[in-house]
């Protein structure tokens, strides 16, 4: 029969703590007569799976090293009708699993994260960088993009039922696997509680390297959420630049005067739509390669007829832009290099060439995405 709860845990050359994490885990299932498994997916070259081994836990080795691999690994052995998560470092207390899966059980909740924001957090557990800055900002930005309302989007102790891990697609091999399951909680509406834990102090040196990790998070965040990060602000920034150097434009003409005003619009035009460009990639990388869904109003984005659009409109910017430098630079010959006198028009030239690249860059990005995806046979549209 499958046991009640499967509890997985990574392991990196965490031999100092094993031995006392797994004892919790016994101690806390068996005080609530559950049934249980222990499998702990390691990494290590020190003596944690001879450890582990002798204590009763499967110990599995997965393929690929990462956070998330260990955790991929560990599912495909877990047999539970409850997973429970944590990490090997003794930081959490797996004597509250009874209280852990509790919501669960009583069909509550489909997953539980044990919050160490809401709960208490003992001196020297966590750098104060990650408990005042990191954690809080990573997780402010993360319930913006996806409208959810965690507390601690980052922490490693879960629970959540075997029906409800079936329904989340998870991919990530890192740190940001984190994310992406809380990502893929909220995308499937499962109903989650949190209930407020005490996280202690690590007995061995952390595995977490602070800027590398935070970075992957929030480059899983942007992956997920592009255009709200990316092209939304980048969009509003060109139309800006490009409203300015109409106005400067428009006031020269006049006889005014507005130089670092139109260099400022230039900026923002080619920035803008640098940053616009840029979220439509990574929006088609994301759907390519199955972190989200093509959504209908993104759909004439990812035909090639749109792409080809693309494509002849960078390329004709480009063509015109050529062809007024060009222009510029034989009326410099003619003043034998003396002082430019269109400085305005060599500005749009570069603004021109500048977008023009760009589109085309974008195009045949996204036409390659498509071309692979092609070719393996995945559908972008469903």
């Amino acid at each position: 029969m499958n046991p009640d709860v499967s509890v997985v845990v990574p392991a990196l050359n965490e031999e100092k703590t094993i031995g006392a994490c797994i004892e919790r885990i016994k101690e806390g299932c068996t005080s609530a007569g559950l049934s249980y498994e222990i499998i702990i997916a390691d990494s290590s070259t020190d003596r944690t799976p001879i450890i582990a081994s002798e204590m009763g836990a499967r110990v599995i080795h997965p393929e690929k090293r990462g956070y998330g691999n260990a955790y991929l690994a560990g599912f495909s052995y877990a047999t539970g009708r409850i997973l429970v998560i944590g990490d090997a470092d003794n930081t959490y207390d797996f004597r509250i699993i009874p209280e852990m899966i509790r919501p669960i059980q009583q069909g509550e909740a489909d997953m539980v994260i044990g919050s160490r924001m809401s709960g208490v957090i003992l001196p020297g557990a966590m750098p104060a960088l990650h408990q005042y800055l990191g954690n809080p900002l990573l997780t402010l930005l993360l319930n913006l993009a996806f409208k959810t309302h965690f507390s601690d989007c980052h922490s490693g102790f879960r629970a959540i039922s075997r029906e409800a891990l079936s329904r989340l697609s998870l991919h990530t091999g890192g740190m940001e696997f984190a994310s992406e399951m809380m990502i893929e909680a909220g995308k499937m509406n499962l109903r989650v509680t949190e209930i407020p834990i005490t996280y202690y102090p690590r007995q061995s040196p952390s595995n977490l390297h602070s800027f590398a990790d935070g970075w992957r998070h929030f480059r899983f965040i942007m992956l997920e959420k592009p255009l709200p990060f990316l092209a939304i602000p980048g969009g509003l920034f060109a139309v800006f630049g490009l409203f300015m150097m109409g106005f400067v434009l428009l006031n020269a003409h006049g006889g005014g005067s507005g130089f670092h005003s139109f260099i400022l619009g230039v900026v923002f035009l080619t920035g803008g739509m640098q940053l616009a460009m840029m979220g439509i990639t990574l929006k088609a990388f994301a759907v390519t390669n199955g972190f989200d869904v093509c959504g209908r109003w993104f759909r004439p984005m990812l035909r090639y007829r749109t792409l080809e659009y693309l494509l002849f409109g960078g390329g004709l910017l480009m063509i015109l832009g050529f062809i007024n430098g060009i222009s510029i630079l034989s009326d410099w010959i003619q003043r034998s290099f003396g002082e430019l006198s269109q400085v305005l028009n060599a500005l749009i030239t570069l603004c021109s060439i500048i977008l023009g690249l760009q589109m085309v860059f974008t195009a045949i990005l996204v036409s390659m995405m498509l071309l692979k995806c092609d070719r393996e046979g995945c559908d972008v549209f469903p």
